[in-house]
């Protein structure tokens, strides 16, 4: 068990990045949703130990990670936004230096930085320097390091960024097959990471943890809160200045808007369902309100 107790971080300039987050997690998968700015990353690094919250615990298996970080530090595994590489290292080369940083054996470093290259497609990149790789292949190079000594618990914050779509499904299918015995923390602000892998979602904005549940119950929340209507271009800003707007489809006719509001916004406009994406939007949107409110 990996439980974060009212954990608190607040910057110079006095910058409140996460205010009084609980969150306790168990063998599974947890989707952290929220947009850029809300205080994911710090929360995530918090959680591996890489940052000291201002206030609250950081608990594992019941121990003081924070005064004594060791024992989950060997337990874990982290991708982190900025993930930095030696650049005139091949991949292998770069893998089985981390592997000896992380004590594993000369043999069996060869052996994991096989099996990882193969199962992030990296198999076939040879003795290329990490100078000549995509933005994408370096990611993939970062979801390998992190799994590296097979680690109990995996922290990965936006881990698709950079990656085709093609290399998304296979890693949110790889994180879905690692989250049966393990603790697997991914963080993003893109809704569709989650929605498939996930059946534990948290949403959190400035800071704050405003969901923490099932998709399903997410929206049953918005249940009533989602329209659908027709616009004239030129009354977009209109539109967009009054409601959350979850996307726009421009057709013939017009452009086709997709809002969330709590009473019918026109008298043309008519009810949809609401998919993840809304629910996610009208649970960031409640706090902006009282932010502003």
């Amino acid at each position: 068990m990996l439980e974060l107790v009212d954990v608190t971080k607040t910057y110079r300039g006095g910058k409140r990045a996460v205010d009084g987050v609980t969150l306790r997690l168990a063998p599974g998968m947890l989707g952290l949703l929220g947009p850029n700015g809300a205080g994911k990353s710090t929360l995530m690094r918090i959680a591996a130990t890489v940052t000291r919250p201002g206030g609250g615990r950081v608990l594992w298996h019941g121990a003081d990670a924070v005064a004594r970080p060791n024992a989950l530090r060997a337990a874990l595994g982290y991708l982190p936004q900025d993930f930095g590489v030696y650049p005139n290292l091949s991949a292998p080369e770069f893998l089985r230096y981390l592997a000896a940083a992380k004590g594993l054996s000369a043999r069996t470093a060869r052996a994991r930085t096989a099996e990882l290259l193969r199962l992030v497609n990296l198999d076939e990149a040879g003795k290329r320097p990490l100078k000549g790789y995509s933005g994408g292949m370096l990611r993939r190079v970062g979801i390998a390091q992190a799994l590296l000594a097979d680690p109990e618990v995996l922290i990965v914050d936006e881990p698709t960024a950079g990656l085709d779509p093609e290399e998304r499904v296979r890693f949110r299918n790889l994180l879905s097959d690692l989250a049966a015995d393990k603790i697997v923390l991914l963080s993003t602000h893109i809704v569709s990471d989650v929605e498939s892998v996930a059946r534990d979602i948290a949403v959190v904005a400035r800071g704050r943890l405003l969901y923490r549940g099932t998709p399903e119950e997410l929206l049953r929340r918005t249940s009533g809160l989602v329209w659908e209507l027709s616009a004239r271009p030129e009354d977009l800003a209109a539109v967009r200045s009054r409601f959350t707007v979850s996307r726009m489809v421009r057709t013939p006719g017009g452009v086709r808007v997709r809002l969330l509001a709590g009473h019918r916004p026109s008298p043309e406009a008519v009810p949809a369902e609401p998919d993840l994406e809304d629910a996610y939007l009208a649970t960031v949107a409640e706090r902006e309100e009282e932010v502003a409110s």
